[in-house]
């Protein structure tokens, strides 16, 4: 499942990269939750909860069957 979270990852990655930001997979959990790490300009960004949830998240529960959260670490 990481390889699938991972690839899903780069199809939101130049979005955030445009606005100086990344994302940064840490861990795949078995029960489904998924941690990433927020670097660059997404780190201290006001608006980064609704980017991980409404964005990340999202994108992340319709490629890859199993994903049940992602959560910032």
């Amino acid at each position: 499942m990481k390889e699938k979270v991972e690839k899903a990852l780069n199809k939101v990655r130049p979005s955030l990269q445009a606005d100086g930001g990344d994302v940064e997979l840490v861990e795949v959990e078995d029960n489904g939750v998924v941690k990433v790490k927020l670097t660059g300009a997404c780190a201290g960004c006001p608006m980064s909860q609704m980017t991980l949830k409404m964005g990340i998240e999202r994108i992340l529960k319709r490629e890859v069957p199993g994903v049940a959260t992602v959560e910032a670490v």
